[in-house]
């Protein structure tokens, strides 16, 4: 079984995929939706669920720098909820401060081109989300 690593933005999801250890997140894909429209993803994260044989769900949280929750971050677990309410897994909320950051510094890091960035950066968010829960669920295991 394996997780699946959920970015939510206002016109994107990007999504990425552990292994079978849960040692590894990858990006996976991103889907692309009509502004707010956060609907429109469930019908092809079923068609992934189902085909990758998810377990668990973690979604990344936009908290602010000082740790509140602001506007992104009740949208997200608005999502969260819409989640839920459709599926019957457990949806982890990971801290995601930085990770789009991130994933644009790898990217310039790479020399990838600006249209190559924008197209790659919500997946590989995704991923880092991932693999952050993944290491921590791991450092816990080991305690």
């Amino acid at each position: 079984m394996k997780y699946l690593g959920l970015d939510l933005g206002t016109r994107t999801l990007g999504i990425a995929i552990s292994d079978a250890t849960h040692l590894v997140a990858t990006p996976l894909t991103v889907l692309r939706f009509p502004d707010s429209a956060y609907e429109d993803t469930i019908k092809p994260l079923k068609e992934i669920i189902d085909r990758e044989h998810i377990e668990k769900l973690v979604l990344g949280l936009p908290k602010n720098m000082n740790n509140t929750i602001g506007d992104r971050a009740n949208t997200t677990l608005e999502y969260k909820k819409v989640l839920e309410d459709n599926f019957n897994l457990p949806v982890i909320m990971q801290d995601e401060r930085l990770s789009t950051v991130a994933a644009h510094n790898y990217m310039l890091e790479a020399d990838l081109s600006r249209k190559k960035r924008k197209a790659k950066v919500d997946g590989l968010a995704a991923s880092i989300i991932l693999q952050t829960y993944l290491d921590i669920e791991r450092g816990n295991k080991n305690e």
